[in-house]
């Protein structure tokens, strides 16, 4: 039975919150989500328009294509026929293109390259690629990493646990630290490092 326009924006918005690792249920929720949606493709979305699309805020109108691309493209898609193509395959390989988005540290970064590792409940990380697979803590919120810290990875998957190799912090001994045990790790690019303070 072919898929209606309203099932594909429902599995669209489920798919965005298993991304997220959070339902959207309240204000704050579709805050970090346009703030999420922002850092990643640095469009900015109204949180209006997000709550109408989840149906938080009442609506008559249809939501807008752009506005269901913006969504798509967050997971990792083309954008939104892209989605609506994919969404006719089985459950277990729409899985498994929602949770490939993934970055090879060899092939996509180059040094001077910078990150933002969140994971939940409100754990934040600045980390600054040196070569060779070597990672700089840069700034850190409410998690054990502290700037100056050093450590190794070679792969991160969106909403896994992230493995850092030979974390090294002060004098201490190199030990293996894992972020994001139970939700996973999201990551976002940042800025380039000559570029610290922008002025948007």
């Amino acid at each position: 039975m072919p898929t209606t326009r309203k099932e594909q924006i429902a599995r669209l918005c489920h798919a965005v919150e298993h991304s997220l690792g959070i339902p959207m249920r309240t204000p704050k929720d579709f805050d970090l989500l346009s703030s999420r949606i922002y850092a990643r493709l640095h469009i900015q979305i109204s949180t209006t328009t997000l709550k109408r699309l989840w149906g938080y805020l009442s609506s008559d109108s249809q939501p807008r294509e752009g506005t269901l691309s913006i969504l798509s493209r967050f997971l990792g898609y083309q954008g939104w026929e892209d989605y609506c193509l994919q969404a006719g395959r089985t459950k277990e390989q729409q899985s498994q293109m929602v949770m490939s988005r993934h970055l090879s540290v060899a092939e996509s970064l180059q040094k001077g390259d910078r990150l933002r590792l969140t994971w939940l409940p409100d754990r934040t990380c600045d980390i600054l690629y040196e070569g060779s697979l070597s990672f700089r803590v840069t700034d850190s919120s409410n998690t054990r990493l502290q700037t100056g810290d050093t450590f190794h990875c070679s792969l991160i998957i969106e909403g896994e646990p992230l493995y850092l190799d030979n974390l090294q912090q002060q004098e201490q001994p190199p030990v293996v630290y894992v972020c994001g045990k139970k939700s996973g790790v999201y990551y976002e690019l940042l800025p380039s490092a000559c570029n610290e303070n922008p002025t948007y």
